[in-house]
């Protein structure tokens, strides 16, 4: 919603907008861009007033309510992205994971070479006047997708996720399915997803990976604590060497999908590798900082997908440190469908903490608690509480990795505090 509101403030609207009155890390470019946030109250609801309303919130919340009863223009924040997108060549990034990091990634380097609109899922957005490409994030939660006809689609993975909706795998799958059907000129997937392997589309479908049948193939690819580097090519076609200074397999992958892109719309690939290696990541995805010995990585993951992929990139660019996972569980009914997941990923840490888990707007308990989950990891697992941060004082020189969704952070500022006290009373 953030990135919408920067998106329409660029456009020349006057945007404003009601949410919690809790900080969260999207809120820093709306105060930049003077975009005035109010608390929730229906009085903010007046004549004249075009009303897009975030999909966290349910036709029963009282601004929405006003809204309707005073007959003004309502919509869901889907359907009103899905009549932007007219005009442009638009790239959508669909996936259970990765979503934020390849949309983020593809902005970069496409306004880089070309007027680009773009809308990430850091609540990063940007109007470009005259853009030839609008990129932006494809969420399958609820089939909101369904709101979308791009040129494009990139499609990262499928992966059974959001269990307060979907069913099961082949439910997710069959949403994909039918969304890959609204695809105007090309589908571009990660070749190793068995769903994604079985999609049938009336566009193309070219697939990017590392195996040799694959469309787009990353091959000799060297990973050190500077980056990644590897070769691309499309059915036998070299298409250059590239860099990034990116972690992880997936960072590979979502940049190979970034090329197929740029190959297909014709764009220089010479632009494409400046644009690749100036890259830094987006907000909340691998965000690092110094403090005292210790290294603090905070990360959105919150799927053991993601986790995974996090700590591989931790362990990346970090071998020889030890590395110390400090989750906190995204609502009750993700834990509990995939406990095991989370423990098999987690473990892949040298150290674990849990937080409680994080419930949301729209789940507020469950039969399922973070001990629950700590029960099942072999590498820990204590359960911390953000005003006693001080067992993580028992490592030094250490990485330590704060993920999920929810307000991790409130654990993450603890710990820096207690570490930065430390520090002052020890000099």
């Amino acid at each position: 919603m953030s990135a919408l509101a920067l998106i329409l403030h660029d456009e020349g609207y006057r945007v404003k907008g009601s949410d919690i009155t809790k900080y969260t890390f999207t809120q820093r470019g709306l105060e930049k861009a003077g975009i005035e946030v109010l608390p929730f109250d229906e009085k903010n609801i007046t004549e004249g007033l075009t009303v897009i309303a975030g999909n966290a919130f349910t036709d029963d919340h009282p601004e929405i309510k006003k809204a309707r009863k005073m007959g003004l223009p309502v919509s869901r924040y889907h359907e009103f992205l899905g009549k932007m997108l007219s005009g442009y060549t638009s790239i959508g990034v669909a996936g259970a994971h990765g979503k934020t990091s390849t949309t983020g990634l593809l902005a970069h380097v496409l306004s880089g070479v070309a007027p680009t609109s773009y809308l990430i899922g850091d609540g990063t957005g940007k109007g470009t006047p005259n853009a030839r490409f609008f990129v932006f994030e494809a969420d399958e939660y609820r089939r909101h997708f369904m709101a979308y006809h791009p040129d494009y689609m990139i499609m990262t993975n499928i992966d059974f996720d959001h269990p307060d909706y979907y069913t099961g795998m082949e439910d997710v799958y069959h949403a994909f399915q039918d969304v890959s059907q609204q695809v105007k000129k090309g589908i571009f997937a990660w070749g190793d997803d068995p769903n994604l392997r079985r999609l049938k589309a009336d566009v193309p479908v070219y697939y990017y990976g590392t195996s040799k049948n694959d469309d787009f193939q990353a091959r000799d690819i060297k990973r050190t604590t500077q980056g990644s580097e590897f070769d691309v090519y499309h059915e036998n076609e070299y298409l250059g060497h590239y860099q990034i200074h990116l972690y992880g397999e997936h960072n590979v992958l979502n940049s190979l999908a970034v090329i197929a892109v740029a190959y297909f719309e014709k764009v220089d690939l010479n632009e494409i590798k400046d644009e690749l290696l100036d890259f830094k990541g987006v907000k909340r995805r691998f965000s690092e900082k110094k403090l005292a010995d210790m290294t603090i990585i905070d990360d959105y993951a919150h799927h053991p997908s993601e986790i995974k992929a996090t700590l591989d990139a931790a362990r990346q660019k970090y071998p020889e440190k030890e590395i110390i996972a400090v989750f906190q569980p995204h609502t009750f009914s993700r834990t509990i469908a995939l406990l095991d997941d989370f423990a098999k990923s987690l473990n892949l840490a040298d150290k674990v903490y849990l937080t409680d888990i994080f419930s949301s707007v729209r789940e507020k308990n469950g039969k399922v608690s973070s001990s629950d989950l700590a029960a099942k990891i072999n590498k820990g697992g204590e359960i911390l509480k953000a005003d006693n941060m001080s067992p993580l004082l028992d490592f030094h020189n250490a990485v330590v990795v704060f993920m999920g969704a929810g307000d991790v952070q409130r654990y993450e500022k603890a710990y820096e505090e207690l570490l930065s006290n430390l520090s002052l009373k020890n000099n």
